[in-house]
């Protein structure tokens, strides 16, 4: 068995993988071991984002991210460790605020992305308010490397817009 020591949520975890394939992937590993439901499954070809947690603050898809690429000490950060029913994070609390969630499925990816895409931005110097077009440009996947789309397929992109928007500000 291969194994590897990671942080997931502040806690130190080793997460195990077989010998036999090692390519299993970080999303049901974080699931099944942990168990963890942040995370989900959407289409498992990084294309819906519903798999998206921060590795070292970079959001990423756990869907196809091999447990063995993965190095002792990363931070692993999921939607089950930002925030809690009373003290929720200022993403958590503006989706909820302005029911960006409309049928929930995407909220992980919304949620996490959103987060590390702020968090991209303070890292690279800049504090500024992203406008809505730089949010709405995130989300389709025009502004990082590699790309990363996020899908909502309810809908509720304008509300979703407006909560990146509004926990940006506190944020910052």
């Amino acid at each position: 068995m291969g194994s590897v020591a990671l942080t997931v949520n502040g806690e130190e975890v080793t997460l195990t993988y077989s010998d036999y394939d090692t390519s299993e992937f970080l999303l049901y590993l974080l699931r099944e071991q942990l168990p963890l439901q942040g995370p989900r499954f959407g289409c498992g070809v990084s294309e819906c984002g519903c798999c998206t947690v921060l590795i070292n603050g970079a959001p990423v898809r756990s869907c196809v991210t091999e447990v063995s690429t993965l190095s002792a000490g990363d931070q692993i950060t999921t939607l089950d460790g930002i925030g809690t029913q009373q003290h929720p994070h200022p993403m958590q609390q503006a989706f909820i605020d302005l029911q960006a969630g409309q049928c929930a499925f995407c909220c992980n990816s919304m949620i996490m992305g959103a987060i590390g895409f702020i968090n991209g931005r303070v890292a690279a110097g800049n504090r500024s308010l992203p406008t809505k077009q730089e949010i709405a440009d995130f989300l389709s996947g025009n502004t990082t490397d590699p790309p990363l789309k996020y899908i909502c397929r309810c809908g509720a992109h304008l509300r979703i817009v407006a909560a990146i928007e509004q926990a940006a500000g506190q944020m910052l």
